[in-house]
């Protein structure tokens, strides 16, 4: 939600976890959300409660409830454990990995 990291790829430490995972991220870049994206999509998913308002600042407001925590689908709701202040990128991997694993078992249920 920010423009610090406009255009650049995935951080290396976290490529790094995210290849331990078998996971590939070459050519991936660095966008911001925009207005516009609130109209394309269905969910707008956050990770800490400074993306959620700055999400809703950009998309000018959540009339329809579409912007959430990754971390509200799980048993624990909260904000993932952010690896740039933490240096931990195992913690926030169990994180996410819980997250999506939750948002995708709450998706496939309805």
């Amino acid at each position: 939600t920010s423009r610090e990291e406009l255009g650049n790829p995935v951080y290396l430490p976290a490529r790094r976890k995210l290849a331990e995972h078998g996971i590939r991220c070459s050519g991936k870049t660095a966008c911001q959300l925009q207005a516009k994206d609130y109209g394309a999509y269905d969910l707008l998913i956050g990770m800490d409660q400074e993306n959620l308002y700055n999400m809703r600042r950009i998309c000018g407001g959540d009339p329809e409830g579409k912007i959430h925590l990754l971390l509200d689908y799980t048993a624990r709701p909260g904000s993932v454990a952010d690896p740039w202040y933490t240096g931990d990128f195992e913690r926030t991997w169990q994180d996410v990995l819980e997250g999506c694993r939750a948002l995708l078992a709450r998706l496939t249920a309805q």
